[in-house]
């Protein structure tokens, strides 16, 4: 695991006329705070990749279909400088629903994996401020993946 990124278990209760699926509450320990919700569409094998916040912290569920997310860690005095860390995420099964927190600094990535939509929920830290974060292209050399199709 990168330093500082989280992975978290998540309930989906049961109801004959549909589910509760939690996402976040504030009172647990990976709270990180709230900026803004909101909701990135990703269409079945697209990628959206490179993006690094430098002040805000990512929260992401996958309430819909089903996404892989690749993380990679450049942060020049991290314990984990220069791993990458792969994590997929559905409202599939116990094992797969989860809270993803991803920490300022960290590349970040992904690709639904799901043969329709998929939706990818983010509770930021902060509310989006164009100037907080950096891109890179997803074929970009610096990061040691390739995404499938590239």
């Amino acid at each position: 695991m990168i330093d500082g990124v989280i992975r978290k278990a998540l309930r989906i209760i049961p109801d004959a006329r549909g589910g509760v699926m939690h996402m976040l509450r504030n009172d647990w320990p990976e709270f990180a705070g709230f900026g803004e919700i909101y909701f990135s569409l990703i269409e079945s094998n697209c990628v959206k990749a490179w993006r690094r916040h430098t002040r805000m912290t990512m929260q992401l569920a996958v309430p819909c279909g089903a996404v892989e997310f690749v993380l990679y860690d450049a942060r020049p005095d991290s314990p984990t400088n220069g791993t990458l860390q792969r994590e997929t995420l559905s409202p599939d099964s116990a094992e797969t629903y989860s809270l993803l927190v991803i920490p300022p600094g960290i590349w970040n990535g992904f690709r639904s994996v799901s043969s329709a939509r998929s939706v990818v929920a983010n509770c930021a830290s902060l509310t989006h401020d164009p100037g907080e974060a950096e891109s890179l292209p997803s074929d970009d050399p610096s990061i040691p993946h390739i995404w499938p199709g590239k």
